[in-house]
């Protein structure tokens, strides 16, 4: 066996461990990265050709979740892993994003990249070690690619910014920002936080930058001591010849086209008329023997690269976007709720051609998602949020086949975003369920879906400590002249060169997103961004407030209604009772639901708040302590020679003596009492074992706890062999 070799470097209090050499040794490039006890294994492979007749760049990457890992057998049916889980979709994302844009322009080999879970101590965060294991991989692998990169996690803990911090100490960070960079600049960033100020996210950010340095260091000397050669790749490049023939003909008409159209429809029909007249042209033109006739595929690339030139150089130069808007202006918005019926809450959020429709769902507690996976530190959720992007909101045509990546990471953002201002399980004690249904889509949808979200809980009546608002900003560069646009469209972020997502309330940012397409991004420009998506934020939220300025105090009828209560955890199995029978009786006789919490937290559900109030203090009743002196209504469930036992409380029984059954003499207990009888008893006495002492005498002449506790009147029918007081007497709980 190959001896490994290591590599190793520290960022913040953490070491990192590269080894090389020992694990899958026919992959193009295989490292292990260890922090900690946590372990994965990366590999980077290619193949060995291009494929045929791609126009995009083949490449997977895949965060492979072992439960293994942590000792743990998977909880599933087939008892092993299956699809992925929504936290590996996302490490998977998380990975990819920073990777892709460092590989060579036109290369069309596939790529795969894979992280596998070898160990994981619950300590140490998976998901920046599979960014860092993935680069180590790639960068001494012979694919092509312009790394190296590094990841590092910021938090801001106790007013210091703390690079990697762990697990633990995370809990107690209100920031938790993931990014990614070259030596030279940040390609990608990933964050939530609790309303941080944007001057506050710009020094993470640059903290964040050079903290990942000493990883980047580590793998230039790995390249350096054991990298394999770079492979010699095919890249897809485009005939020179028909790059100058379509710009000299037909360049003028096609960038005249996209600069004198603001309206996106008008603009789409006339360039798709002329793109079909060039394509046409081309194919029926003459060309010698010893020539190949111009590729209609080419032709369409070489349209498309001018188009882009063109909308980048007006938006540039001119300072005039697609649609007539300078850099700054947000598109014309609209807010409005209460457009379902029969939903909890729902929220309508439009900005421009973009439009979103959030509908919230509550439920009990015991409908929380629970997690079963590596990398999430909460074993449930109590705060779902959803996103759905159907074809027809584009305009399009495919197979539904339920949510992509991309939803599922634009839903996690979303969720991130609007997570910070859900109140405390204390405060609303409802698992919450939001779904975003993309109805429209040009530009930024997931943060329409933080916006239409907000609309969604407050109209649910979901007390949001403050409303969340989102905006999506570019950037066009070229050389030292850069713009930094405001609420970019569809077009603006397939042409440019940063889409840069931003989500917060008016007190400060809860969410951030950021991917690169160019070699980094300065502070500069990052500042500019930040300090314009505030502005817009404010402005949404100035119009979402003005369609409902708070929650409802109400929620909607169709709503269940939640009520919570405390009690001992030693009594939560008489709430339960016997085989569950008692729970079960509960829930049908007053149409609720019941969920109960280890720490004796007890919830009640009901769409009818007065029979879920019923169901409340049935519970009360069936938890309480006997209290002395408390005079209660019960019922007679056994008779003895020396008493009668009454259910006073449910499930908890005690002895009315028969000297304490009447004011008058007492030969027989049934002179008096039968089972089923209703009747009213004071609690004279507790032991310490939990019997418990009752008098109806007491009630019926209108005793004092004192006087009750020294009543030793004679009245007839005592137990002999009890002298007035049966030693085997005294109710308990049963």
């Amino acid at each position: 066996m190959t001896e490994e070799i290591t590599f190793s470097a520290k960022v913040g209090e953490e070491e990192i461990i590269i080894g090389t050499g020992k694990l899958a040794q026919q992959a193009g490039g295989a490292v292990t990265i260890r922090v900690g006890d946590s372990m994965l294994l990366a590999t980077a492979t290619m193949s060995k050709s291009p494929r045929e007749g791609l126009d995009f760049f083949p490449l997977s990457v895949d965060f492979e979740e072992k439960m293994y890992a942590a000792g743990r057998i998977p909880g599933s049916f087939f008892r092993r892993e299956g699809r992925p889980t929504t936290e590996s979709i996302l490490i998977s994302r998380l990975t990819d994003r920073p990777l892709r844009p460092l590989f060579p322009d036109g290369m069309r080999n596939d790529v795969q990249i894979i992280t596998t879970t070898l160990s994981s101590d619950g300590i140490h965060h998976l998901d920046i070690m599979s960014v860092n294991g993935a680069s180590a991989a790639l960068h001494i692998s012979n694919v092509p690619w312009n790394g190296p990169i590094a990841a590092v996690r910021v938090g801001y803990i106790n007013g210091r910014l703390v690079a990697n911090p762990t697990i633990q100490e995370m809990e107690e960070s209100i920031l938790n920002l993931r990014m990614a960079g070259t030596k030279e600049a940040i390609i990608m960033v990933e964050a939530g936080a609790n309303e941080v100020p944007e001057a506050l996210m710009v020094d993470a950010l640059q903290f964040g930058h050079e903290a990942m340095q000493p990883f980047i260091q580590l793998q230039e000397e790995m390249r350096a001591a054991i990298g394999k050669p770079k492979s010699e790749v095919i890249i897809n490049e485009i005939n020179p010849d028909v790059v100058t023939a379509v710009t000299e003909q037909f360049g003028a008409q096609i960038t005249e086209v996209m600069t004198s159209h603001t309206d996106r429809t008008a603009r789409n029909e006339a360039m798709s008329e002329l793109r079909e007249q060039i394509v046409e042209h081309f194919a029926e033109m003459e060309v010698a023997e010893d020539e190949e006739p111009f590729s209609s595929s080419e032709v369409r690339q070489v349209i498309s690269k001018i188009q882009k030139k063109a909308v980048r150089d007006h938006i540039l130069y001119d300072g005039v976007r697609p649609d007539g808007r300078d850099y700054t202006t947000v598109r014309e918005l609209s807010a409005e709720t209460g457009l379902s019926p029969r939903a909890h809450g729902s929220g309508l959020f439009s900005r421009g051609e973009t439009q979103v429709l959030s509908i919230v769902a509550l439920g009990t507690p015991r409908e929380a998602q629970k997690l079963d996976g590596l990398t999430a530190p909460e074993e449930t959720r109590r705060y779902m949020h959803h996103y759905n992007f159907p074809p027809f909101s584009t305009g399009e045509t495919w197979f539904l086949r339920g949510p992509k990546r991309r939803e599922i990471g634009h839903g996690m953002l979303a969720q991130t975003a609007v997570r910070p201002m859900i109140p405390d399980e204390s405060e609303f004690p409802y698992t919450i369920r939001v779904v975003s249904e993309v109805l429209s889509s040009n530009g930024s949808t997931s943060q329409a879906s933080v916006c239409a979200s907000s609309l969604a809980l407050m109209d649910c009546g979901v007390p949001l400590k403050r409303p969340v608002a989102g905006i999506a900003m570019g950037l066009i560069t070229d050389g030292e002249k850069f713009a930094v646009l405001t609420d970019i469209q569809g077009m603006e972020d397939h042409l440019g060169d940063m889409d840069f997502k931003v989500a917060g309330t008016s007190e400060g940012i809860t969410a951030l997103q950021m991917d690169i397409k160019i070699g980094g991004l300065s502070k500069e420009l990052m500042s500019r961004a930040l300090d314009q998506a505030h502005e817009a934020r404010m402005q949404i939220l100035d119009v979402m407030l003005a369609a409902i300025p708070a929650p409802r105090e109400e929620m909607s009828p169709f709503a269940p209604r939640m009520l919570t209560i405390k009690i001992n955890p030693e009594k939560i199995g008489a709430i339960i009772g016997k085989g569950g029978a008692t729970i079960r009786s509960l829930e049908e006789d007053y149409e609720v639901s019941v969920d109960i919490q280890d720490d004796g937290t007890v919830f009640v559900a009901g769409v009818d708040g007065v029979k879920a109030e019923e169901a409340l203090e049935k519970i009360k009743a069936i938890t309480e302590d006997p209290e002395l002196g408390h005079i209660y209504s019960g019922k007679v469930v056994r008779i003895t020679d020396f008493g009668a036992f009454i259910e006073f409380i449910p499930g908890t029984d005690g002895l009315v003596h028969i000297s304490q059954i009447s004011s008058d003499h007492l030969k027989r207990v049934e002179d008096a009492l039968q089972v089923g009888d209703e009747v009213m008893v004071m609690v004279t006495d507790v032991t310490p074992e939990g019997k418990v002492r009752l008098s109806r005498k007491a009630v019926l002449e209108g005793m004092t706890l004192e006087e009750a506790q020294n009543d030793d009147r004679p009245s007839g029918g005592r137990n002999k062999r009890g002298g007035g007081r049966d030693r085997r007497g005294g109710g308990r709980r049963r």
